[in-house]
């Protein structure tokens, strides 16, 4: 028996045997060719592009065909990718200036995409780049005639090992014959742990060397819940776990009992439970877990695409939507987070060598008022489709609040002398996520229809500490008394001036927290879809006043480990399986 620990990814409790997928990656030939050859290699490139297309189209109809609920964005959003004209533009610049074989460069103009990606300190960001390589990966393997591993031979009780899933091929799982996954790479914001988490397939991510420990057909136990990875279990720990599935299982089944019910406390506190999302897709999974509404779409990720920014009606289409599929319901849409650590491939002005602490969300809007009033018109535009919120990230004072605010008016008048429909009264707020602005919040309150806490940038720059950085990773911490203060100002400062406060940070969705959050009298917390039931059944069984008690005690306590054991062991009292041992 060996234990191998890694990245709790997606929850839930998984036993089967081992499908060791151990694909090669093949060599790529580099060879001159002459000018003359230039017409006959791009006819190969579109030839492939064209192969590429179909699988991926075949791949999305048995997505859908399969009834599991696996988005299909990814796959909506590779076909873009693939047969964007100035992604062959840049291949065929490539071969003129080269003068190298179409397969060699392929390789270099994705290499180039994904390097700005992979540059970026935002870890979903650095995710999107097996975009990239998904997609270089089959139009390689289709210019030298090599298929990649299928799971269409995988059995009903496989365990997925692999050094790590693409985008197509955690899709493909929509089939549901694999249990479990594990990967050698990844984490919690990849994209194998956003699709195993809407399949319900319990992962574990981040295994070094997984594979060289695993052998073909070999029992496993994927932990979804620690992180823990159990290779050929003896009988006494098989029967453990076997004991805790059933458990889960059941705790899972009275969770999706409250799916309709509201978040509200005994004794009658309501919280609004929403989601955070990346693309319209997401509302159908917003839904099936009973959110309120969406407390943070990052509209950036409609940015991603090289070279260029997306017009005012694209933009419109993917908010338009949302707020229908969503209905009466809020939805909260970030403007555009872009520069600093959130690079755009191809726009190598946005490079800077302190990314966390430069030209980024509102600083480059600012700096291009252009875009951001694309951006700008295309939300007033859709905002009669639904309850559109708009809000601003990395605002830092007043001034700067000032000056996006009266961008929007111009936005609003430009749109006016179209005669295009919009809401006037659209309720705009700020995230606050910089030190700055969390100090100066009674000022800004008056300013704005609404607050939300950004935790996971508060929190690395109120302690800083870059939460990228792997050496000082532990110093991360939300427990730490001067999160906790700042946190607890900024919604003083809100109600005071009548205004609510939410939080969207990774806070929002740990149990454990959710009882401090609430004494602290937050209004909402937005988190990943499959994050709101467990947080919904916690506050289900509180009072205000108990979550207050809670609040009050570990903002007393100047040890971090000393709130943390607290409130490990009181969720372990409420919650019976979190106190469920390995």
């Amino acid at each position: 028996m060996r234990r191998v620990r890694g990245i709790a990814a997606s929850p839930g409790i998984a036993i089967g045997t081992a499908f060791v997928c151990t694909e090669e990656k093949p060599a790529i030939p580099r060879y001159d060719i002459r000018p003359q050859d230039i017409d006959h290699e791009f006819n190969r490139f579109q030839s492939a592009i064209r192969r590429a297309s179909e699988e991926l189209e075949t791949l999305k109809r048995r997505v859908r065909e399969s009834g599991t609920g696996a988005d299909e964005s990814l796959l909506e959003s590779q076909l873009l990718m693939v047969n964007d004209p100035q992604f062959a533009a840049q291949v065929e610049k490539g071969l003129k200036k080269e003068l190298k074989n179409i397969e060699w460069v392929v390789v270099l103009v994705i290499e180039e995409m994904t390097n700005h990606l992979q540059s970026s300190s935002d870890d979903t960001f650095r995710d999107r780049s097996f975009d990239f390589h998904d997609i270089s990966r089959r139009i390689i393997g289709h210019l030298l005639n090599k298929t990649h591993p299928s799971f269409d031979d995988l059995s009903d009780h496989s365990i997925v090992v692999a050094h790590n899933l693409m985008p197509s091929d955690a899709i493909s799982l929509a089939h549901g014959k694999a249990r479990g996954i594990i990967t050698e790479v990844g984490g919690k914001t990849s994209h194998t742990a956003i699709i195993a988490r809407s399949l319900e397939i319990p992962a574990v991510l981040g295994c070094s060397h997984i594979i060289w420990n695993v052998d073909q057909g070999d029992e496993i136990i994927v932990d979804g819940h620690g992180g823990t990875v159990i290779i050929n279990p003896d009988r006494f720990i098989r029967e453990r776990y076997e004991k805790k599935k059933s458990r889960w299982d059941l705790h899972e089944k009275k969770l999706h009992d409250l799916t309709s019910l509201p978040a509200q406390t005994l004794d009658g506190r309501r919280v609004q439970l929403e989601a955070n999302i990346e693309v319209p897709e997401e509302v159908d999974s917003v839904l099936a877990h009973g959110a309120d509404g969406i407390g943070l779409y990052r509209s950036e990720f409609l940015y991603i695409k090289p070279h260029t920014y997306p017009s005012e009606d694209v933009q419109y289409e993917a908010y338009r939507a949302v707020l229908q599929g969503m209905g009466e319901r809020r939805v909260i849409i970030r403007t555009l987070d872009l520069g600093g650590d959130k690079i755009i491939p191809g726009f190598k002005d946005m490079m800077e060598d302190n990314p966390i602490l430069g030209w980024r969300a509102v600083r480059f809007c600012m700096a291009h008022p252009d875009v951001f009033k694309v951006q700008i018109r295309a939300l007033l535009r859709a905002s009669v489709h639904g309850c559109l919120e708009i809000m601003f990230p990395m605002i830092s004072g007043a001034e700067e609040l000032e000056r996006i605010l009266a961008l929007v008016e111009e936005a609003k008048e430009e749109l006016r002398r179209r005669g295009s429909p919009f809401r006037a009264d659209i309720p705009l707020g700020i995230m606050i996520e910089v030190p700055s602005a969390a100090l100066v919040s009674d000022v800004l309150a008056r300013k704005v229809d609404f607050f939300s806490i950004g935790t996971n940038d508060l929190i690395q720059y109120m302690i800083a500490v870059d939460r990228g950085n792997e050496r000082i990773a532990y110093l991360y911490e939300p427990m730490h008394l001067a999160v906790l203060r700042i946190i607890k100002m900024v919604v003083e400062n809100a109600h005071r001036c009548g205004i609510p406060v939410g939080m969207c940070g990774e806070m929002a969705a740990d149990p454990k927290l959710t009882a401090v959050l609430v004494g602290l009298e937050l209004d909402s917390l937005s988190m990943s879809s499959a994050s709101i039931p467990e947080i919904k059944g916690i506050i289900r069984s509180l009072k205000i006043r108990e979550a207050r008690r809670i609040a009050r005690h570990v903002m007393g306590v100047t040890s971090v480990a000393e709130a943390n054991a607290f409130l490990k062991r009181w969720v372990e009292e409420r919650v019976a399986f979190f106190a469920e041992k390995d």
